[in-house]
C-alpha cells in the first residue's frame, strides 16, 4: 500500500488494530504503540540504527509482536511549516520500509517540537536527570508524534 495522508487513514485499515509510532533521529528510532482501539499511545523502546534491513526487521518484529501494520512516522517540518532535509529522510524511511513490506500502510504526523515537549515533562513532571532521560526521550517523542495522530483520527470522527 502506498503512504497515505493521516485524514485519509481511517478509511484504509481495518476498525480495529495498534499502530506503531516512529520518532526516526539520526542515531536511533523511538518505537510506540497504541492499543487496538487507537486511544492510547504507550512509548516502547528505541532502536538503535546500524544498518537499515537490521533496524526494519528489528522494527518489523515488533511490529509483529503488537499485530501493527501501520506506521505513523513523525514528520519533522520546520516552524514555518516547509519541508527540509529531515523530512526527506523520514519520507525516504516510509518508501524504504514499503519496499520491504509493500503490505504496510504508512503515514506522517507533524512532530515539531515533540522532543521539546517531551524533554519539559520529563525535567518538569517526571524529575528526571539528563541521562535517565536520554533514555526515555526517542521513544517518549514516538508515543507524543502517535498520541498526535490518534487524536487528529478522533477528530475525524474515528473511535
Amino acid at each position: 500500500m502506498p503512504v497515505i495522508d493521516l485524514d485519509e487513514l481511517p478509511q484504509a485499515l481495518p476498525r480495529r488494530g495498534a499502530l506503531t509510532g516512529v520518532d526516526a533521529g539520526e542515531k536511533t528510532l523511538g518505537v510506540a504503540f497504541s492499543d487496538a482501539a487507537w486511544m492510547v499511545a504507550t512509548p516502547h523502546s528505541v532502536i538503535r540504527k546500524s544498518k537499515f534491513t537490521d533496524d526494519a526487521a528489528a522494527l518489523f518484529r515488533l511490529m509483529d509482536e503488537r499485530g501493527s501494520a501501520t506506521l505513523v512516522i513523525g514528520l519533522p517540518l520546520n516552524m514555518d511549516g516547509t519541508e527540509g532535509p529531515r523530512c526527506q529522510s523520514c519520507r525516504a524511511l516510509g518508501r524504504n520500509l514499503l519496499r520491504l513490506r509493500p503490505e504496510l500502510v504508512v503515514t506522517f504526523q507533524d512532530e515539531r517540537l515533540s522532543t521539546a515537549a517531551v524533554e519539559r515533562t520529563l525535567i518538569g513532571e517526571a524529575d528526571l536527570s539528563r541521562g535517565k532521560r536520554a533514555e526515555v526521550v526517542d521513544r517518549a517523542a514516538a508515543a507524543w508524534i502517535l498520541d498526535a495522530a490518534l487524536d487528529r483520527l478522533r477528530a475525524l470522527g474515528r473511535s
